[in-house]
């Protein structure tokens, strides 16, 4: 009985002895996204501008998204959370094959299809930001997010739901009610703005969003305000509509975001006042570019606007 007793403190011994010689044990990789590319993938994008198509890599496409979609002299840990954003927009529409069966490509330069593009906006902070990145994207339980950004939130940010009127499936990892202080640096446009419409065209609108004609619009209301105070349902007329379907119906250049503080009607147009610029989901830009300017890195802003997430280097 001793003698086993010994032989096994002498296993015990050997393993920890074992173990220590082995070092530290590592962290378990982190879950690859299905079918994610383990090298920079060649993707096929459709220029709008010019009706051709063109194969290109995608970091040279990223940069001239993030020239496109931000201001290039902002500083480069800003233009680097829009890139990781951007990027991550890339991968999971690619995978979800939309623009795919528009054009039979992978990507678009149409601003409604896809996002924006402008290559000779490129310069060298474009550049360090497209390095800085390389490769890196947003996930949430080994999926990619939705890589959804606004230009200013007014303040506040919103959930898919309220901002986008998106419920095709659970978006948790996007963090509402982030308040960044963007309204304090963004420009005067979007700290206040005032949209008035023809009558006849927003008739037009409630119609083709609801099925419905509204009547002769004599009045306006607000029904329903979302957690961040945005707008959510809108009584026009006789009838009632999404708000983020409306101002994307009316022209989201001239209704600015659903954070209206004043709704009515005057001089035969419909008279909307708010601030804000897009739709409030996912990453602000102004608000990146103030953590930018406050030191903040480009992780670090990205997980002030998404919760619970992973950044995750697809490739080298």
């Amino acid at each position: 009985m001793r003698k086993l007793k010994i032989l096994l403190v002498l296993m015990l011994l050997l393993g920890l002895a074992w173990g220590c010689a082995r070092g530290p044990q590592r962290k378990p990789l982190e879950q690859s996204v299905p079918g994610a590319p383990d090298k920079e993938p060649t993707i096929s994008l459709y220029i709008k501008e010019k009706g051709i198509k063109e194969n290109i890599k995608l970091e040279d496409y990223l940069a001239g998204v993030v020239a496109a979609e931000m201001e290039p002299t902002w500083p480069v840990n800003a233009l680097a959370a829009q890139a990781i954003v951007a990027r991550t927009f890339t991968m999971e529409n690619i995978q979800a094959g939309r623009v795919k069966k528009l054009h039979g490509t992978d990507a678009s330069t149409d601003v409604e299809e896809f996002q924006a593009y402008d290559p000779s906006r490129i310069n060298d902070n474009v550049r360090k930001a497209i390095a800085l990145t390389r490769g890196k994207v947003i996930t949430y339980r080994g999926d990619y997010v939705k890589g959804w950004f606004s230009a200013c939130d007014g303040g506040i940010s919103a959930s898919a739901p309220e901002g986008l009127a998106y419920r095709k499936e659970p978006t948790t990892y996007i963090k509402a009610g982030a308040r960044d202080g963007c309204l304090s640096i963004t420009v005067p446009e979007n700290k206040y703005w005032r949209a008035e419409v023809p009558l006849d065209q927003v008739r037009r609108a409630v119609k083709e969003i609801s099925g419905a004609d509204p009547g002769n619009i004599s009045a306006v209301k607000i029904l329903e305000r979302g957690p961040s105070g945005r707008a959510i349902r809108l009584q026009i007329g006789s009838q009632t509509v999404s708000a983020p379907e409306l101002r994307l119906a009316l022209g989201s250049e001239r209704v600015r975001s659903t954070l209206i503080s004043r709704a009515g009607i005057q001089g035969g147009n419909l008279v909307l006042e708010g601030k804000g610029f897009g739709h409030g989901v996912g990453l602000c830009q102004w608000g990146s570019k103030k953590m930018a300017e406050e030191g903040k890195k480009p992780e670090e802003i990205i997980k002030f606007y998404y919760r619970d997430v992973d950044i995750q280097k697809l490739w080298d």
